[in-house]
């Protein structure tokens, strides 16, 4: 298993409760892949940089987890179907090692 940071953006259409039950289910998909979340930041309603979809503003969170490559996989495809999210972006963290010399 290897560990990623994924941020999802959903759209500002609807209220911020219904934007947490998108961000819950993606965590159940997560757990169903046999993933671990491991933190988890909810930015709350923030202005875009740019227009997406004539919108200016969405709901932003910050998944740091741990899955398997065939679990990222089937997340990435269940964000790309859910009509509700708007963009999202996964990365593989750099972990910095100190040395004590």
């Amino acid at each position: 298993m290897r560990r990623y940071e994924t941020m999802i953006i959903v759209t500002d259409t609807v209220e911020e409760e219904e934007a947490k039950a998108v961000l819950d289910r993606v965590k159940g998909v997560l757990a169903d892949q046999g993933g671990t979340l491991i933190d988890e930041e909810f930015w709350g309603k923030r202005r875009f940089a740019y227009e997406i979809n004539k919108r200016t503003h969405g709901y932003y969170d910050v998944l740091d987890f741990e899955v398997s490559n065939e679990g990222l996989r089937e997340l990435e495809r269940q964000l790309k179907l859910a009509d509700n999210v708007v963009r999202f972006k996964t990365v593989r963290p750099e972990i910095r090692i100190l040395n004590n010399r």
